[in-house]
C-alpha cells in the first residue's frame, strides 16, 4: 500500500513521517520527536500499519472492496486530525504566561487510548464546542469501527471511561459528553479468548 499523501500542520509530509516510522531515522528527527502534530501523525500511521496487517490476514476475496472505502475514510481523517487545529488554553501559575495545547495533540491522545481497546478502531474524533475558551462545555464525538465477536456495550463503555480518564488527566477541557458511535462491524480473524460465542 502506498503511503498517504498530505502533511501535518507543521509542514512535515506524511511521506516523511512514514519514512521515519519505517527506518527510525530522519534528518528531522529532533523536530519529529518533539512536535505534537508529527507525533499525532506517527500515532495514526502506527494504527494504520497495525490494521493493514490484520486486514491482509483476512480473506481478500471478502474484504477488498469494503476495506478500500474504509481505509480511504481513515486516511481522510488522518489528514484532518494531524493538523494543529485550535489552541486550548491551560492555566498557568504565573498569570503573565500564556499556555495552551493544540487540538491535534488532544485528538492524538484520544487515538492512543483507542489503540489500547481490543476489538475497536477509532475512525474519527471531533471536539464540539468553543475549546478556545477556558471552562466552556465541550462534547466529544468518537466514531468507532468494531471487530465482530467483541461485546459492543462493554467495549463502548470501556472506551468512554478510558478516554474520559485520559482527558481529565492531560487536559483542562470541561468535558460534557463523550458520544461513542459504532459505525460498522468488521469480520476479522481475531482473539477467540475475548470473543462472544
Amino acid at each position: 500500500m502506498s503511503a498517504p499523501t498530505g502533511g501535518t500542520g507543521c509542514g512535515r509530509s506524511i511521506e516523511t513521517l512514514a519514512s521515519y516510522l519505517d527506518t527510525g531515522t530522519s534528518p528531522d528527527a529532533a523536530h519529529i520527536s518533539s512536535c505534537p502534530q508529527c507525533q499525532a501523525g506517527l500515532a495514526a500511521l502506527r494504527q494504520l500499519n497495525r490494521l493493514t496487517g490484520e486486514l491482509l490476514a483476512h480473506d481478500l476475496s471478502m474484504a477488498v472492496a469494503p476495506e478500500q472505502t474504509w481505509l480511504r475514510e481513515i486516511l481522510a481523517n488522518l489528514r484532518l486530525e494531524t493538523r494543529a487545529g485550535r489552541a486550548i488554553p491551560i492555566r498557568a501559575e504565573d498569570h503573565s504566561d500564556e499556555l495552551s495545547q493544540t487540538e491535534g495533540s488532544v485528538i492524538a491522545l484520544i487515538r492512543n487510548v483507542g489503540d489500547t481497546i481490543r476489538g475497536a478502531t477509532i475512525g474519527s474524533c471531533r471536539l464540539r464546542g468553543d475549546i478556545t475558551v477556558a471552562g466552556a462545555p465541550v462534547d466529544l464525538d468518537v466514531r468507532v469501527s468494531a471487530f465482530y465477536g467483541y461485546r459492543l456495550p462493554a467495549m463502548a463503555e470501556r472506551l468512554r471511561n478510558e478516554i474520559g480518564t485520559a482527558l481529565a488527566t492531560h487536559t483542562e477541557l470541561n468535558l460534557h459528553t463523550i458520544n461513542i458511535t459504532i459505525t460498522d462491524l468488521r469480520t476479522l480473524p481475531g482473539h477467540p479468548e475475548e470473543a462472544n460465542p
